[in-house]
């Protein structure tokens, strides 16, 4: 079983944006097909492709589709080609169901992998980030999981979003992608303990599990999420209840941010469960190593270079019999 030592997570599963001001790369990326005019009949690839285009097209003011096609055209006459109406719902109304409720969704998604981020910048400033996200980078995946993969690439190419806190929320961004990678990522099997008796440390060679990240940070971030997600159940749990004007005012409280400080985390999953762990620079040091491939030997000899504490020799014992039965450790590839 982990440790005490480790923070169990649970997980769920500048300018205003303005995504409808002209084409968007998804757009680009969809085929290039529209709906001819005076009657032709579309194939059922260019069908699809073409209502793919209207569904997936980021929405407009008021989180509204779209009224003005990529053309110049207007939306309704666009969708009218290919959606019939109903003895209720116009054809823009019909696809507009399904436009809104696509984009709802994905951003209901980056609200629940990202309660971290959304808390440094708070929720307005973090509603224009996601918008525009995925504006630029629109899901490419069959899974929602993989959704946030390019946002600290996002963020670096665009700091306006971030500013003036873009240190701590590239870091967050890191951190809490690492939380979806432990969460459902690969795994090979862990070596045992039996499995390291009698190989040469100057031969051995490690792996670490797919779904381990080591983190180097400049903020304990671990400790901030921890906090930020307790609010938020707290919270969730009052959600039924009527709500004071006193407990309105704590609903919108932003946690206060954490003070700026070294800190060397495992993030990792156990038994199914998720969790993050704090190492100290020596351990960090021991295991970056081994994940790039250095051998048992040299790890140890890198990570121990500046040390003379005459203990080490046994806590690093300890430290390998409990990261083994962790898990982390497998063959390399």
């Amino acid at each position: 079983m982990p440790s005490p030592s480790h923070k169990l997570l649970r997980v769920g599963n500048g300018r205003r944006a303005r995504p409808g001001d002209g084409p968007s790369p998804l757009d680009k990326r969809l085929a290039r097909v529209d709906a001819t005019p005076g009657g032709d009949q579309l194939g059922l690839r260019e069908l699809q492709r073409l209502a793919a285009r209207a569904i997936f097209r980021p929405l407009g003011r008021g989180g509204r589709m779209q009224r003005t096609w990529l053309d110049g055209r207007a939306t309704s006459d666009v969708v009218a080609e290919f959606i019939k109406p109903n003895d209720r719902l116009s054809s823009l109304e019909r696809i507009e169901i399904y436009n809104r409720q696509y984009w709802f969704r994905i951003l209901d998604c980056l609200y629940d992998d990202y309660p971290g981020l959304r808390a440094i910048l708070g929720e307005r400033r973090f509603h224009y980030l996601r918008v525009a996200y995925l504006t630029k980078y629109p899901s490419a995946s069959f899974t929602l999981r993989n959704l946030g993969g390019r946002l600290e690439q996002f963020l670096r190419e665009e700091p306006r979003w971030t500013s003036p806190r873009q240190e701590i929320c590239l870091e967050m961004a890191r951190f809490e992608w690492a939380q979806i990678v432990a969460f459902d990522g690969p795994a090979k099997p862990a070596l045992a303990p039996g499995d390291l008796l009698n190989s040469r440390p100057s031969k051995l060679r490690l792996g670490l599990q797919p779904y381990l990240s080591l983190l180097e940070l400049s903020w304990p971030l671990d400790d901030f999420v921890m906090a930020v997600k307790k609010r938020d159940v707290a919270l969730r749990s009052e959600a039924s209840n009527a709500i004071s004007e006193r407990d309105g005012k704590h609903a919108t409280h932003r946690p206060r941010l954490p003070r700026r400080e070294p800190a060397f985390i495992a993030v990792h999953r156990h038994e199914n469960d998720l969790y993050y762990k704090r190492l100290d620079a020596i351990q960090f040091r021991l295991l970056s190593a081994l994940r790039d491939g250095a051998t048992l030997q040299r790890a140890c000899q890198q990570a121990l270079a500046s040390e003379d504490d005459p203990s080490l020799a046994t806590r690093i014992g300890d430290w390998f019999r409990v990261w083994t039965e962790l898990g982390w450790f497998c063959k390399r590839s």
